[in-house]
């Protein structure tokens, strides 16, 4: 089965269509489409992306629909998602409804 944009399954990598086939993860079909990299570590700036492809090593995390470090490799791609590249070392943001002692309102 050949599935493309077309068929209407796509989401968007930082801003990019990807094309992806029902199932199958946000990892895999970046890694499909020659996208095999999308955020950096910490300390040494190294590429990761895919590596266990099972969500043990962590190596995959991006942005989903506004959701910081969600594992590529066990997120379901779905039509429409916006998914960013990550970058860890951006400071998180806090939640709009937290009252100063942290408690939600």
């Amino acid at each position: 089965m050949t599935v493309d944009a077309a068929d209407g399954y796509t989401f968007a990598f930082d801003g990019a269509p990807v094309p992806f086939r029902p199932g199958q993860s946000v990892g895999a079909a970046l890694a499909a489409s020659g996208i095999t990299s999308w955020r950096t570590t910490r300390g040494a700036g190294e590429p990761r992306g895919l590596f266990c492809g099972i969500g043990v090593c962590y190596d995959c995390l991006l942005s989903v629909d506004g959701l910081r470090s969600q594992r590529a490799c066990v997120t379901v791609a779905r039509a429409g998602q916006d998914v960013r590249s990550d970058d860890p070392g951006a400071a998180l943001a806090r939640p709009a409804d937290a009252s100063s002692d942290g408690t939600r309102a």
